[in-house]
Parts: structure tokens; sequence; C-alpha cells
């Protein structure tokens, strides 16, 4: 079996996230595991919902795509979340069936950032790198996640003008020619809070449990 790994918080889940899974899926992967992170290493979340609540907003998006699941090692070990730790249990996990290198699916936004994170060069290694494009928008500040410690330093614009072909840690990646979608966590916690329309930009599952909830008007 080969598979890939999403990772994120999930703040919530949307269309974006899902359509960048199916073009990993039409990189011969048999499986896409979505991964809410505990608490990202690079960023104090917007909003912080509880892990239970994003948990389920994945689980509802995901559960009528046989080839997507949702994988909550992060959450369970807690703390802060590390890709490299991910990687390292799921190896384990399905080693009975894993079939080559797993996928590990990094976004645009993180690009100019990944030498920063734990054990880099040997994530590049160990995994197969698959670069997804995405659109740079320009968020309300007061829905966006804060970047924090180095982090800091890279601003979007900034890593929107990284060339990921330069850097030697993506040598082997598989750059990914996925539809841009102009949608983002930011702006729909900004429209939901804001009684703003985003039913087209979710899942219908997780619209209704956005609104049912009133998740992000509390």
């Amino acid at each position: 079996m080969k598979i890939a790994v999403l990772g994120g918080s999930f703040n919530p889940i949307h269309i974006g996230h899902l359509a960048l899974a199916d073009e990993v899926l039409g990189l011969g992967y048999d499986k896409v595991l979505f991964v809410p992170a505990a608490a990202a290493p690079h960023k104090e979340m917007a909003f912080p919902l509880s892990a239970e609540e994003r948990v389920m907003m994945v689980s509802l998006a995901v559960e009528d795509n046989p080839a997507f699941e949702v994988e909550t090692c992060e959450i369970e070990r807690g703390g802060t979340s590390y890709t490299w730790d991910t990687i390292c249990f799921l190896e384990k996990k399905y080693s009975g069936v894993l079939e080559g290198k797993i996928g590990l699916v990094i976004g645009r936004d993180q690009f100019a950032t990944f030498h920063l994170w734990k054990n880099a060069g040997k994530l590049s290694e160990k995994c197969t790198i698959i670069l997804g494009d995405r659109p740079v928008q320009k968020e309300d500040e007061n829905f966006s996640n804060k970047a924090k410690g180095d982090y800091a330093a890279y601003s979007e614009t900034s890593g929107s003008c990284f060339d990921p072909k330069s850097e030697p840690l993506f040598k082997d990646a598989v750059f990914l020619s996925n539809e841009l979608l102009s949608v983002s966590s930011t702006e729909i916690r900004a429209r939901a809070a804001g009684k703003k329309p985003f039913r087209y930009l979710v899942p219908e599952k997780v619209f209704k449990y956005i609104v049912d909830g009133n998740i992000y008007g509390k």
C-alpha cells in the first residue's frame, strides 16, 4: 500500500485540502492520511478549537471516500506535533503493508520554512516530499494564525517568492500541478464568525457541523 500524509490544524478542513489530497491520489497513492496536529510548532492557532472538534470535522469530510482517512496519532501523542515523530510512528504502524516511502504533502506556505522542521534533512530522505501549490491570499489578521519562534521571520509573502527548486532538501521532491482554489481556513473562520456565506467552501457535513455548533461564533 502506498500511503501519503497531509497534516495541518484543519481549523476547519475545507475543499482545498480535499482537492489537494485527490491530486495526490493521482500520483498512484492508495491512501491519504489526514493528520490533525495537537499543537503545531510553528504557529499559534487562531480560534483554537478542541482536538475533538477538529478531528470530528476531518472525519466528516473524509468519511465518504475510502481512500481518505483521519489519523489521530498526533492528538493522542499530545504536546508539540512534529512531523518526524509522526512519520516514524506511521512506518511502524504500516510496516506490514507499506510500499515504498511515505509521501509527505507540503503546501506552498510551508516551502520556505521546511528547513526549520525537526530533522528536516532526514525527513527529506525518509519520505517522498510532495509539493502542492496554493494561492497567496491577503487574510484578515483577526482570524489568521500567528507564526512563532524562528518561523515568524518568514511571512507568507516571502514564502510565495521562495523557489523550491533551489532548495537542496527538495532535490528529489515531486511537484504537483494542482488546481489553485482560492479558499483558506482563515477566510472560513472569518466568514462563519461574521455570518457570511461559506457553505460551498467546505464539505456539506462540515458546514452543518460548524453552523449547528456555532463553532466560530463562540
